[in-house]
């Protein structure tokens, strides 16, 4: 289930406040939120429908 419109507008990287997107399974579920920022990049888990919002978290990128 996709997150809120709403919620995803005012949800920011903890790191460095970029915007987030969304990034789901085949099936639509919503797994993570990954910063838009090129520099940063982190990938936030997704668990239960509730965004883990922590630096330490997140999934660093390739």
């Amino acid at each position: 289930m996709p997150l809120e419109a709403g919620l995803l507008e005012i949800l920011a990287c903890p790191e460095c406040h970029a915007p987030l997107r969304q990034e789901a399974d085949a099936s639509g579920e919503t797994t993570e939120l990954v910063c838009e920022s090129k520099s940063c990049a982190l990938a936030y888990p997704v668990r239960d429908g509730i965004p883990v919002l922590l630096v330490d978290e997140a999934r660093r990128p390739h």
